[in-house]
């Protein structure tokens, strides 16, 4: 089976979750079944946390996670734009703490050259 993408039914999967549940090897049903560990797992987690109805949902996106919805109203659209923004600002958040280390280890590293009297190298002059 190349590619090809199995479906499991709701009760499959319930029926999984509770085998595990019960104490079952999640790598013994995975060699088994031929399903990734990873699946199993959300499987039995979904399971745990909603029962049977964590388990009905078909895959995809969750409901309300619609990529690419327009704004249904300007309201909606100032939020969208918000949500956005501040996750821009928490990307450039990220790229600036780890610059900012980045550069206080290139300090570091040249103040313990400093200390050692280690010199720069440099090129050679050919000749």
């Amino acid at each position: 089976m190349s590619g090809a993408r199995r479906v499991f039914t709701p009760e499959y999967r319930v029926g999984i979750a509770k085998r595990i549940l019960a104490g079952e090897s999640v790598t013994t049903l995975s060699r088994e079944l031929r399903i990734k560990r990873s699946v199993l797992y959300r499987w039995r987690d979904a399971y745990r946390e909603e029962g049977e109805a964590g388990l009905s949902r078909s895959a995809g996106r969750p409901p309300g996670a619609q990529a690419g919805k327009p704004p249904s109203s300007p309201q909606e659209a100032l939020l969208w734009r918000i949500a956005e923004l501040e996750r821009k600002v928490g990307q450039q958040q990220l790229e600036n703490d780890f610059l900012r280390r980045a550069f206080k280890r290139v300090e570091e590293l040249r103040q313990q050259r400093r200390e050692t009297g280690a010199t720069a190298s440099t090129p050679k002059s050919g000749g």
